[in-house]
């Protein structure tokens, strides 16, 4: 039965628990996925739309340095002839000029005839003549102002690409010759526009052309082979601007963000690259961080929900236990008031006889005395009838007693003298005592005050605790000691035995429910549980005081009424000995 009610409380706990960790944890995973989705969009959009906004500009940075190298250019076919710009030194004077006024940007200049040979020649490699006629960006620049070619390696073995301008449109010649100006800009130097795009640890930014082709020098931490395949374009802005963001795998297994914007009218595409889990690591880091404070406060509902719920399945089991022992307690009871009921009726059907046995006892005695010479054995027979008389009020005064303690059966409270209530007990068990060979010692203060009680309950306690220390005693006979005397505003009552002691063990279990140390079927294990609890509901405490071989003593403190309720019993006590006096 325990078993299954431990199971059953187990079931209630887990249930408990279940409900509460539900109950506060799904709000908890709600809101916090809300908050995470929506933290992760905003963050997700501010990195795209800041990277949108570092490759626009940067576009705008290598368009507007193109179109400042293709104003120059112009600059010189508008304001020099072909006569001057032919001329070997006026050319290298003027690449000298350039030079010094922008930098090593531009590495030679030449003029190139509508032939396609180079005429005049001004730069380190030695290419005047050289046959530009087949070359890509020769024939793609014709029929345009101006003309930028892709990076390629050349004449010279060394990447570089042209900026042409046709004079055509770009200047007066007297003669009516078509002829081209071209500049060769320095790769590495074009490359350092780019390459100062850098974001993060991975972040770095490329040109590439139609055909995939590097226009800038590869970054020295991307892999030569790598391939990413764009699975999702997350932003694309405005047509103006022409910035594409996408999600792309990589051929590593990597994740990347690509920002993408057009140059030189679509010819060119200046790309920026950088690992996803690099352009997010902020958010990661944070949400991380959020994660652990929802996990550590997840776990904390956990093991609140678990506590919280152990103790109040606990708080419940006691409950039950409580009920439980108020029901025996209430079957106790009844059994008591029917064995009061029972020795009340066993008590009057004796006592009837036992009084019609005197008084037949003495009246034949009243013949006797009448008959006295005539009777041999007279002497005999009135001793006989003495024994009877004698016998018959021992009898008479043992039935009264039944009787008065099978009505006081009520539980109101009440003024009770204990001295007197302990006597009238310790008379109910004197046959007991005597047949046990346990010794009485009696030390009752009876001039003490009365406290207020219920003396039903009172005769239980008490009447409980002797038959206890009789029992204990009923194998080698002992000694009983009971006293009650006033201290510190309590009546303490001390029952002491000299009977084998309680094991140090069980005394921290002596007044738990059903436990008992008595053989099965001489002790429910409720008896003193009771006394504890009518002790307590009395506003009392009860100890036990024992060591093993010496014998065990119950310690009863039960609260005296006020010391001005004292000062008047004992006023009126002197009171009613004083006109007890004066009647005598």
């Amino acid at each position: 039965m325990q078993t299954e009610n431990k199971t059953s409380y187990d079931k209630l706990s887990r249930k408990v628990a279940l409900i509460v960790i539900t109950v506060s944890i799904a709000p908890l995973i709600l809101v916090g996925g809300l908050i995470f989705d929506q933290f992760r969009s905003i963050y997700r959009a501010k990195v795209y739309a800041h990277l949108a906004e570092v490759v626009d500009k940067h576009k705008d940075n290598v368009n507007n340095f193109l179109r400042e190298k293709q104003a120059e250019l112009q600059f010189l076919t508008r304001a020099y002839s072909y006569d001057q710009l032919t001329d070997p030194l006026f050319l290298e004077k003027t690449l000298k000029f350039m030079q010094q006024q922008y930098g090593l940007i531009f590495v030679d200049l030449g003029v190139v005839d509508e032939s396609g040979r180079q005429v005049a020649y001004a730069g380190p490699f030695n290419l005047l003549g050289a046959d530009y006629s087949d070359a890509n960006w020769y024939l793609n620049s014709r029929g345009k102002v101006t003309g930028i070619s892709d990076v390629f390696m050349g004449l010279r073995q060394s990447p570089h690409f042209i900026i042409a301008v046709n004079s055509e449109q770009g200047g007066a010649d007297p003669d009516g010759r078509q002829w081209t100006l071209r500049a060769t800009i320095d790769f590495l130097a074009f490359s350092h526009l780019v390459e100062n795009i850098r974001i993060g640890e991975t972040g770095y930014a490329y040109i590439l052309n139609r055909s995939g082709v590097f226009q800038t020098k590869p970054p020295a931490n991307r892999e030569s082979n790598l391939v990413l395949t764009p699975y999702e374009t997350v932003r694309r802005f405005q047509a103006e601007d022409g910035v594409v963001v996408q999600l792309s795998h990589g051929s590593d297994g990597e994740e990347y963000v690509t920002v993408s914007s057009q140059l030189k009218d679509g010819d060119w595409k200046l790309v920026y690259q950088q690992d996803a889990s690099d352009a997010f690591s902020a958010m990661i880091r944070s949400e991380s961080f959020t994660l652990a404070i929802f996990l550590s406060g997840g776990i904390a509902i956990v093991v609140m929900a678990i506590y919280l719920s152990r103790k109040l399945v606990v708080r419940f089991q006691a409950i039950d236990e409580e009920n439980e022992l108020m029901n025996r307690q209430m079957v106790e009871t009844g059994k008591l008031a029917s064995i009061g009921e029972l020795a009340a009726g066993i008590a009057h059907e004796i006592n009837n006889p036992v009084a019609i046995m005197i008084e037949e006892a003495g009246w034949v005695q009243d013949l006797l005395e009448d008959e006295e010479g005539e009777i041999t054995s007279y002497t005999e027979i009135s001793r006989a009838l003495e024994q009877v008389r004698t016998q018959g009020g021992r009898c008479k005064d043992i039935t009264h007693k039944l009787l008065s303690f099978a009505r006081q059966t009520d539980s109101r409270v009440a003024d009770v003298q204990l001295p007197g209530l302990i006597e009238e007990i310790v008379e109910i068990s004197m046959q007991q005592a005597r047949y046990a060979q346990v010794e009485l010692s009696l030390d009752l203060d009876k001039g003490m005050p009365p406290v207020r009680a219920s003396v039903s309950e009172l005769q239980q306690v008490f009447l409980n605790l002797i038959n206890n220390a009789i029992q204990a005693m009923e194998s080698k006979g002992g000694k009983l000691m009971i006293s009650c005397h006033a201290e510190n505003e309590h009546a303490l009552v001390s029952i002491a035995d000299t009977g084998p002691g309680i094991p140090a063990a069980n005394l921290g279990r002596i007044f738990d429910p059903f436990f008992t140390t008595k053989p099965v079927g001489k002790g429910s294990g409720l008896g003193l549980s009771i006394c504890y609890g009518l002790v307590h509901q009395m506003g009392g405490e009860i100890e036990v005081e024992s060591d093993l071989g010496r014998g065990a003593r119950f310690n009863i403190w039960l609260p005296l009424p006020h010391s001005e309720n004292v000062h008047e019993y004992n006023k009126e006590e002197d009171h009613d000995e004083r006109n007890h006096s004066v009647r005598g």
